[in-house]
């Protein structure tokens, strides 16, 4: 019996999917086509409707007149674009975060979880994951208000170098400072969710491998350079290669919290800048144009590093 039942998995498997009887067939798979139409109806109306306002971009856009009724002017908006010097300045700075957070998110997650992967105390090491985890859930909005009363010239981080005799550092005023900031409290947030994917991996690790470096008389450095590493090594490339593409995604919600005038030259990124420019001064079609070419620029980037991410660490999304 149980040949029998293995045979039939083998003969199902070896048949392709548009061959099997009543795979595409309506009549047998309507409930499931009813039950994901809700999902294919939001998706159209809030994803793929908007999209038509990509238009804006290339029309001197006049509320009044419409998306169809305002004058179309071209790629005006997209020459005026890279013309402009803050235009250009605020794509660097967001090239300059979103890099250093994605190495900074690669490196401390990665670092965390083989250290903690080394705790014997069950106990202990669950209370350190869940507490790392716990910043993952709060939002942007508490945490910059909590950053601001830490960070700011008579904030307690500031108290405290000023007790161990150093000078104030204005952390939200100067745009380097700024920076930095950005980084390490992206990598505070999130580091601990990363911690997790990688702690899976190394559960994953056959301990045949631990016991036979056992007995060739390994030990835990050697453990870990040699198996525990090579082994994490696959599921940090796809990380790593998928972050890519959102490197012109610096953070809005975190920047938006966080930010004010003093740091716009260093510290404005794609997202704010269009904020600010379509949403409070008014510029529709020039801030539609800056948004339209991050999109399009994701969008090569995200394909682009979905390839690298089959070719060098065999991922796959169907």
């Amino acid at each position: 019996m149980k040949s029998e039942t293995i045979k039939y998995a083998l003969q199902e498997r070896a048949i392709p999917l548009k061959k099997r009887k009543g795979f595409f067939n309506l009549s047998q798979t309507w409930p499931l086509h009813v039950f994901l139409l809700p999902s294919v109806v939001l998706l159209l109306i809030f994803s793929y409707t908007p999209m038509v306002g990509f238009l804006i971009g290339f029309q001197d856009f006049k509320p009044w007149l419409g998306i169809f009724g305002s004058p179309f002017v071209g790629l005006k908006h997209f020459r005026f674009m890279f013309h402009d010097p803050t235009a250009l300045q605020v794509i660097w700075n967001t090239l300059i975060i979103a890099v250093f957070k994605i190495i900074a998110g690669a490196i401390a997650p990665f670092t965390f979880a083989l250290l903690l992967n080394e705790v014997r105390a069950v106990i202990f090491k669950r209370i350190i994951q869940s507490l790392v985890y716990l910043p993952h859930f709060i939002s942007w909005v508490i945490l910059g208000g909590i950053l601001t009363d830490l960070l700011s010239t008579n904030g307690m981080i500031n108290q405290l170098l000023i007790g161990m005799g150093l000078d104030r550092v204005f952390f939200l005023g100067s745009g380097n400072w700024y920076r930095f900031t950005l980084v390490v409290s992206d990598v505070w947030k999130d580091f601990g969710f990363g911690t997790i994917i990688y702690l899976a991996a190394m559960a994953g690790i056959n301990p045949n491998m631990y016991e036979a470096a056992d007995i060739d008389g390994a030990n835990n450095w050697q453990k870990t350079i040699h198996i525990t590493i090579p082994a994490v090594v696959p599921i940090a490339i796809v990380i790593v290669t998928l972050s890519l593409g959102n490197i012109l995604n610096a953070g809005f919600d975190q920047v938006f919290n966080t930010y004010n005038p003093l740091v716009y030259p260093k510290g404005d990124i794609i997202d704010t800048y269009v904020y600010r420019v379509g949403l409070q001064q008014g510029s529709f079609s020039f801030a539609t144009a800056v948004g339209f070419f991050k999109s399009i620029i994701g969008f090569i980037l995200i394909a682009t590093t979905y390839k690298l991410a089959s070719k060098y660490a065999n991922y796959r999304i169907f």
